[in-house]
């Protein structure tokens, strides 16, 4: 496979990735599988692992297989094995460590788009319950989000 092609495959696979997890968000954890994401909806959770982590093993063992089965990146399911990978990485450094903070090391930033992130899983954390959530993507920021983060800036720059 060419270099080109690899980075495409890749590059597709990240971004289809932020499509399928607000899909899944929305329609499976926030359906069938709420027994398992309900936990994530629970603050502070008293555990350090949530019954919701098995969504990360799920989609790390499904990019660990197309990775393992790829033929070292010579077939095209390694690159997306990489995408999913790619993703689940930003996953997690944005989402557990940014917002949630499981992880102390990466406090709040002043960053805007970052602000936006955060205030949008904030309002998708409102409610605690299955029904009435908003806000199930990612890295795709609602506009008013953006809007919000930079009239706050502008606040605290010209205090």
């Amino acid at each position: 496979m060419t270099t080109l092609a690899a980075v495409a495959v890749t590059t597709a696979t990240f971004l289809g990735m932020e499509f399928w997890a607000w899909f899944m968000h929305k329609f499976v954890q926030h359906g069938p599988l709420w027994f398992l994401h309900r936990s994530h909806h629970v603050r502070p959770s008293p555990r350090p692992f949530e019954h919701n982590d098995l969504f990360f093993l799920l989609y790390g063992g499904l990019s660990a297989a197309l990775i393992i089965t790829g033929d070292n990146g010579q077939r095209w399911w390694f690159w997306v094995g990489v995408g999913i990978a790619v993703y689940g990485t930003v996953y997690f450094f944005v989402h557990d460590v940014l917002i949630h903070g499981r992880l102390r090391f990466w406090r709040k930033s002043q960053n805007t788009y970052l602000r936006a992130l955060n205030m949008a899983h904030k309002m998708h954390h409102k409610t605690t319950g299955r029904d009435g959530s908003v806000e199930f993507g990612l890295l795709w920021v609602s506009p008013k989000y953006l809007e919000m983060a930079r009239q706050r800036k502008k606040v605290i720059i010209n205090e």
